[in-house]
């Protein structure tokens, strides 16, 4: 069960890369976005919604393992963080990397109280800065997108 947990809080290893291994995660993550995701909105939202509480479990449990808080092996909260970034956008390469390079920036500047929510306990703390993230960048690309792309 260990084995699984790890697999799957280090986004399927990527959390092991030498450099920037949250950066590593959600490049993943929008890779199968990009290629396995469908283009229903809702099913998006499903599938953030369960990679979110997968995040909270697998997260928290792995923090255990890894008897160290909010690791940076620990990226499957990348993936929770960038799956609400594209919430409801248009399915298009432009919106894809644009929501990694906004995820990104917010996710490593946390803004406002978002520092804050790291504290949480457990798997909690380790994905909702990044959900936080993830609505900044969504809330930025919805006002390009209406804005822009009518």
């Amino acid at each position: 069960m260990k084995k699984l947990i790890l697999a799957i809080a280090t986004g399927l290893g990527s959390g092991y890369s030498p450099v920037a291994s949250g950066t590593a995660g959600s490049f993943l993550a929008m890779l199968i976005y990009w290629f396995v995701f469908p283009t229903n909105p809702v099913l998006v939202l499903a599938i953030a919604a369960a990679v979110t509480a997968l995040s909270v479990y697998s997260g928290g449990e792995a923090e255990k393992i890894l008897d160290s808080r909010d690791d940076s092996r620990i990226v499957i909260d990348e993936f929770a963080g960038y799956y609400v970034s594209v919430l409801f956008l248009p399915k298009t390469i432009f919106f894809a990397v644009a929501a990694f390079l906004l995820f990104r920036l917010f996710d490593v500047i946390k803004p406002w109280f978002v520092n804050r929510v790291q504290d949480w306990k457990g798997g909690w703390g380790v994905t909702f800065d990044d959900i936080f993230a993830g609505i900044f960048a969504n809330i930025v690309l919805q006002v390009v997108r209406y804005a822009f792309f009518k």
